[in-house]
């Protein structure tokens, strides 16, 4: 067996594959979208291995995907793809993630930063203020047993019903904001504590909010499309689905631990374990990760509707229209059942995306009307005081990826690394000097999260770009971030 960088095969510049028949364990290729120095920076860690590693699931179809924000994760690499058969391929809470669907909501406005720039610091305060953050943070509201039922089945829709936000919303957010067939009584009654007392919650980590301003528009008519506007102020939300999430793939992992000899599936990493689709541990799994999907679709449209607040309380009578409006939701950590051609058959699949969002191209079904010619709005974050990115997705990551992107900048240290390596106070003086309002519960939280510690998000970019899964929409520069 050759070592991984000989056994890459060059596409493109951006494009590399390891074939199938590189290890005998491995069911399908290996697809990397990166730039040669990204793919050889992969290899300082595990996350080539773990890529390598997933490509044994039983039940893949196609290739397994690897996005240029790649990092070693637990079992699969962060921004990794890969499609198993429905209902006889498996299911891997490795390839989803504990932070079930983690994902961003951009909402954007027409509020000039000419008249934002001197109400910035209020707007720090007043959502660092409305917006609960930090570990095993309570939310805004303390739910009963039967709301947080309600919430796991409707998900967004459920927020909307009680006043805030509206069917735009819905709307605008991946999969209306609610998968359907979760089942509560799936969940542990561990999972359902943890839930009660964080819905409103931003959490901790890389979670963020942020009040960016568009700084450059790179395709007019999408970024109109969007009712995004040079100039203006926006609103980035980064959180999940808290502890119900973390719950559900913490038992869900136990419990595959002990069924995967009754199924024979024979993993190279513990971490991957899995159980068919079809089989009860595998519907259990999915109807508990529903749960935490939509836990985590209305907890960012419930921490909307609290930065929408803070907004609109600082900036009346400073601003005309102070509202908000959502431009999408999109997850990060999710194990979806769709419909995709491969081979020249289109065949029903669960695609794992770990660290990767949708990147569905014009005239999908499953976007908004508004967005059927553009395609679907792709929200790429840089890392905590970083540009950001909104592109749009592109006709041939239906062909390539699954419809799927990026998901962020990907992190080159550890948190571990990263507060070794640098100093939280030193990072909040160099960001505030140059004018970036900074809010965050700790210094050490805010040194795991440094520029320094990810990759350049617009290589990143680059790369998904010219491998043709998505286009340029937007720059977005930071004003005020928010950490838990």
């Amino acid at each position: 067996m050759t070592s991984p960088l000989q056994a890459f095969q060059r596409i493109s510049d951006f494009e590399w594959e390891i074939p199938a028949h590189y290890r005998q364990d491995m069911r399908v290729p290996v697809r990397f979208f990166a730039s040669r120095r990204i793919l050889e920076d992969a290899l300082g860690d595990r996350s080539v291995e773990q890529a390598l590693n997933a490509a044994t699931l039983p039940g893949l179809v196609g290739h397994v995907a690897v996005m240029p924000d790649v990092h070693q994760g637990y079992g699969f690499p962060i921004g990794g793809v890969a499609a198993t058969h429905y209902p006889d391929g498996v299911i891997s809470p490795g390839g989803i993630g504990y932070d079930i669907n983690c994902g961003v909501r951009l909402l954007a406005s027409t509020i000039p930063l000419e008249t934002g720039r001197a109400c910035l610091a209020d707007l720090a305060q007043a959502l660092d203020h409305n917006c609960p953050s930090g570990v095993g943070v309570k939310g805004g509201r303390m739910l009963t047993a039967g709301e947080l039922e309600q919430v796991c089945r409707q998900g967004a829709g459920w927020v909307v019903k009680q006043g805030y936000g509206d069917s735009v919303d819905l709307a605008r957010t991946e999969s209306g904001g609610c998968l359907e067939g979760a089942d509560p009584a799936k969940l542990s009654q561990q999972a359902r504590e943890r839930g009660r007392s964080q819905l409103g919650s931003l959490g901790a980590g890389n979670h963020f909010i942020e009040i960016d301003v568009v700084d450059a528009i790179l395709d007019a008519k999408t970024a109109a499309a969007f009712g995004l506007f040079e100039g203006c102020l926006a609103l980035q939300i980064h959180s999940g689905s808290r502890g119900l999430g973390h719950q559900v793939c913490s038992d869900t992992v136990q419990t595959f631990q002990t069924v995967i000899k009754r199924y024979n599936i024979q993993l190279p990493d513990r971490e991957l374990v899995s159980a068919p689709l079809g089989s009860p541990e595998g519907k259990t799994y999915l109807a508990a990760m529903h749960c935490a999907a939509n836990y985590a679709f209305a907890n960012r449209q419930m921490l909307s509707a609290l930065a929408r607040m803070a907004f609109e309380e600082t900036m009346a009578g400073r601003a005309t229209n102070p509202h908000l409006r959502l431009v999408y939701d999109i997850a990060h950590n999710l194990g979806s059942l769709e419909t995709h051609e491969i081979d020249g058959r289109k065949m029903k699949v669960c695609v794992h995306r770990k660290g990767a969002t949708r990147a569905f191209g014009p005239g999908n079904p499953e976007l908004p009307d508004e967005y059927r010619v553009s395609g679907q709005p792709v929200l790429v974050p840089g890392s905590m005081g970083t540009e950001s990115w909104v592109l749009a997705g592109a006709p041939r990551a239906m062909q390539v990826s699954f419809g799927s992107c990026c998901h962020g900048a990907g992190r080159v240290m550890s948190r571990s690394q990263a507060k070794r390596a640098l100093r939280g106070e030193q990072l909040k003086r160099e960001l505030e000097g140059r004018g970036i309002f900074i809010r965050a519960g700790s210094m050490g939280g805010l040194a795991e999260e440094a520029p320094a510690a990810y990759k350049d998000v617009s290589e990143v970019v680059k790369v998904v770009v010219e491998a043709g899964l998505a286009k340029k929409v937007a720059l977005l520069k930071p004003l005020v971030v928010i950490k838990g």
